[in-house]
């Protein structure tokens, strides 16, 4: 039951990367939200340990407040995260002809939380203002292509206002990457890397 659990599981996080239409259209509502606040809490919490290693391994100094945000913070955000992005999605829903049910929206995006300590990590790992800005912009670009699998295929939105709807998304990002607003963006993901963007 363990060995056939594990392998349900992979095969979801490899849908989801490759083949995200197969994966989102099988979800329904069935009146359980709790496994995805579950999801999501878990998730935050792997992702804040490891984003606080990685900062053990570079020489930095952990302290009570670093702890803090790892274990507490950082999982209560993720759960934060999905529900303001739930209200996102069903307003985009609302927009574009698709579902209008608050479970499959959660369960959409909790079904992606995998990402969370993934992103997370990645920005942590960025070293300079170059490396953040690669990070950022493909972490961004994934991020807005598993939101239109999930306003068509989970959501079931009308494909064209979908497309609409993330292009204009698309449009805002890049007009944050190329105005100065950028560096507030850059200091939420990695406040050092961020700075060195100013030098």
């Amino acid at each position: 039951m363990k060995k056939k659990t594990t392998t349900t599981r992979q095969n979801h996080f490899w849908d989801i990367i490759v083949n995200p239409k197969r994966y989102f259209t099988k979800i329904v509502a069935d009146g359980n939200l709790d496994e995805s606040m579950f999801k999501a809490f878990i998730y935050g919490l792997i992702g804040g340990c490891l984003v606080l290693g990685i900062r053990l391994l570079g020489g930095a100094t952990i302290t009570i407040g670093a702890v803090f945000t790892a274990i507490v913070i950082m999982p209560v955000l993720a759960v934060a995260l999905l529900f303001v992005c739930g209200g996102l999605l069903m307003l985009v829903s609302e927009i574009t002809g698709g579902e209008r049910d608050w479970e499959i929206a959660i369960k959409g995006l909790a079904s992606i939380m995998f990402i969370y300590p993934t992103i997370l990590v990645l920005n942590a790992l960025a070293f300079n203002c170059t490396t953040l800005w690669i990070i950022s912009m493909l972490c961004d670009t994934y991020l807005m292509f598993l939101f239109y699998n999930i306003g068509v295929y989970c959501m079931r939105g009308k494909k064209s206002n979908v497309i609409l709807v993330v292009a204009m998304l698309g449009l805002f990002m890049a007009t944050v990457y190329m105005t100065n607003y950028r560096i507030g963006w850059f200091m939420l993901k990695n406040a050092s890397a961020a700075l060195a963007c100013l030098i």
